[in-house]
């Protein structure tokens, strides 16, 4: 029951974040006129041409990019048995970013897809290198490890992309989004190619919660219990790749959603992933539409790139949780 009413809760809030972000920016819009633009389009208004053009594709795609992050956290965080694993900490987004930039200063993509391709291959090798070497010498992987091998796997795939940036003047300007992460300008001919992707990950791993539920009990248990173990975590491997490489694609490194999110759900719904999955997509996309609405609002008439307001929100909880993890032990 309680699951139920925080569920709706989350649902009602994600509705009105919606409706916000189609009102809210440098010009604020009515709910008549928003309405009207959704309902009954009249293209000689310019705040309905304002709210079709623009606002509805950023907010769109703040949905499925906050969703699809917090879910990919949720399934890293399964999968390592580590509270501080997310895309953004573990090296994803960085690996991303780097494949996205070094393949488009040597050639031109043709398409969103294959842009979207770039990201996944890109995510895919950071993920193995991290993962790789986070478990070196060792079957168990060590938290503190992982963590580190994370950090030092994206501050080298930072590293990489500005310095390609830097020999590539002329390509800059055009990258600089994807290095500050952002919603803005986006329209919704990016997110269509990418939308089965999205739709395939996500679905998969709605099918995969209740063997995630007995992973996390360790893999000796879920062995015991007949589970495939190496199957779960290649399949939810291939939905974290699918998910955080498509969200780069389309906005860029937006970090700490995969952090912050799965926390929160675990506190306020549930920790079986039956429901944690389910609510870090509702919550998700709502922590991305709030932060970006917020992005609009706080220096008027200019914008703070979404990615720098996840940061504030996620860096002082990345620190909390460090420290609550030494506590612990």
């Amino acid at each position: 029951m309680r699951q139920s009413i925080v569920t709706a809760a989350g649902i009602a809030l994600l509705l009105l974040s919606m409706v916000a972000s189609l009102m809210l920016g440098q010009t604020t819009i009515s709910f008549g006129a928003v309405y009207n633009a959704l309902f009954h389009y009249n293209p000689e208004q310019i705040d309905q041409i304002l709210v079709l053009t623009t606002r509805l594709s950023r907010t769109v795609i703040a949905l499925v990019v906050g969703a699809s992050l917090a879910v990919a956290g949720a399934l890293m965080q399964a999968l390592t048995r580590n509270p501080l694993a997310s895309p953004g900490i573990f090296g994803i987004n960085a690996g991303a970013m780097f494949a996205i930039v070094l393949l488009s200063s040597l050639f031109t993509f043709s398409s969103q897809t294959a842009l979207a391709w770039t990201a996944y291959l890109g995510a895919a090798v950071s993920g193995v290198m991290v993962y790789v070497l986070g478990t070196l010498g060792n079957a168990r992987s060590s938290h503190l490890r992982i963590v580190l091998a994370g950090a030092a796997i994206s501050a080298l795939f930072i590293s990489f992309t500005q310095a390609l940036l830097v020999i590539n003047q002329d390509g800059l300007d055009s990258m600089m989004f994807w290095l500050a992460g952002s919603v803005s300008g986006r329209s919704l001919s990016m997110l269509l190619p990418l939308l089965p992707y999205f739709v395939i990950a996500l679905f998969l791993t709605l099918l995969l919660a209740r063997h995630l539920n007995i992973l996390v009990a360790g893999d000796e248990i879920a062995k015991g219990l007949g589970q495939r173990t190496a199957l779960v975590r290649a399949l939810s491997g291939l939905c974290v790749i699918g998910l955080a490489g498509g969200a780069v694609a389309i906005a860029g490194n937006i970090g700490f959603v995969g952090l912050i999110v799965p926390h929160i759900v675990r506190r306020v719904l549930s920790a079986d992933h039956r429901w944690l999955l389910p609510g870090c997509a509702i919550f998700g996309a709502t922590l991305l539409l709030l932060a970006d609405i917020a992005s609009r609002l706080l220096i008027v008439p200019q914008e703070v790139p979404v990615g720098a307001m996840t940061a504030l929100l996620g860096a002082p909880f990345f620190i909390y949780l460090a420290r609550k993890g030494m506590r612990h032990g």
